[in-house]
């Protein structure tokens, strides 16, 4: 039970340590999709 108590405390400070490294690529795909949207209906509307 120890083991599975300090294996979750090391998971829980590299999650805490990293989780800009998660965020930053999803804001970056995030941006990229709604800018594709946005470009895509101007595109249409111009038409």
């Amino acid at each position: 039970m120890q083991a599975v108590q300090s294996g979750f405390r090391s998971l829980s400070l590299l999650v805490d340590i990293n989780w800009d490294r998660l965020l930053m690529p999803s804001a970056i795909v995030g941006g990229l999709i709604i800018g594709a949207e946005i470009g895509g209906f101007i595109l249409n509307v111009a038409q």
